[in-house]
């Protein structure tokens, strides 16, 4: 893929990232979720569909934007879970810090 597309696609995807999270309806939405005693996360995923103007071409390139820095977060749930599993998480000093 050209250089230079693929840094607008990651603007793009910043750019979509960036107004998802900065929504007040969503954000309230999640709140009244939250609210209700619901753990939630929410991913979304967009498929963009890129062709060269004026050219006839079956080929078309498909960029899918996620957030670049996704943030893990795991609850009480997922960590008994996780320890049924035999799986153990080691937590980072921040998170220990919150």
């Amino acid at each position: 893929m050209d250089p230079q597309l693929k840094q607008l696609m990651k603007e793009l995807g910043d750019a979509i990232n960036e107004s998802l999270s900065d929504s007040e309806q969503i954000s309230e939405v999640v709140s009244r979720i939250k609210e209700g005693g619901y753990d939630i996360f929410l991913v979304l995923e967009a498929t963009i569909g890129v062709s060269k103007q004026g050219e006839k071409s079956d080929k078309t390139s498909l960029v899918t934007t996620l957030s670049t820095n996704p943030e893990f977060k795991i609850n009480d749930q997922d960590l008994k879970f996780l320890k049924s599993l035999r799986i153990k998480i080691e937590e980072e000093k921040n998170d220990k810090d919150k």
